[in-house]
């Protein structure tokens, strides 16, 4: 009797995890109310500020709030979804709609009451000034 011998593709197992996960996830039962996303961010500083860029697109400014709280910016929102009639057969919905929220400590000390926030093409950008104690002071070496 002959036996062959199969090699290792490490590859499709990941490929096998993956859609043992999504099976998984497709399975757990959801209440359309609790669905929250996290936005994606940048958060980097310059000499004189702290800036934070969160993708939020679709959502209208008016339904964004930022806070910020215990060195921390709180980012909350909701995007609101279409209601379109339709008489085609949805094969695949993949855009989120509902609540959204992201929690983002501060890296360093800030004047909160300089922040400024701006919303434009679905990105919302917040600078704030850092406080003096924060910023960095180049001392000359006698």
């Amino acid at each position: 009797m002959r036996r062959s011998i199969s090699i290792w593709n490490p590859f499709a197992e990941l490929e096998r995890i993956r859609k043992e996960f999504e099976r998984l996830f497709e399975e757990v039962p959801t209440l359309e109310s609790e669905k929250i996303f996290a936005p994606v961010v940048d958060v980097y500083e310059t000499d004189s500020e702290l800036v934070i860029k969160a993708e939020v697109p679709g959502v209208k400014k008016e339904d964004i709030e930022v806070s910020i709280k215990d060195n921390a910016v709180h980012i909350k929102g909701e995007k609101k979804e279409e209601k379109e009639e339709k008489t085609e057969a949805v094969h695949r919905i993949e855009r989120f709609y509902g609540k959204f929220e992201r929690y983002i400590p501060l890296p360093t000390d800030v004047k909160v009451d300089e922040a400024k926030a701006e919303y434009k093409d679905g990105v919302l950008e917040i600078r704030i000034p850092k406080a003096e104690s924060a910023k960095e002071k180049k001392i000359a070496i006698s």
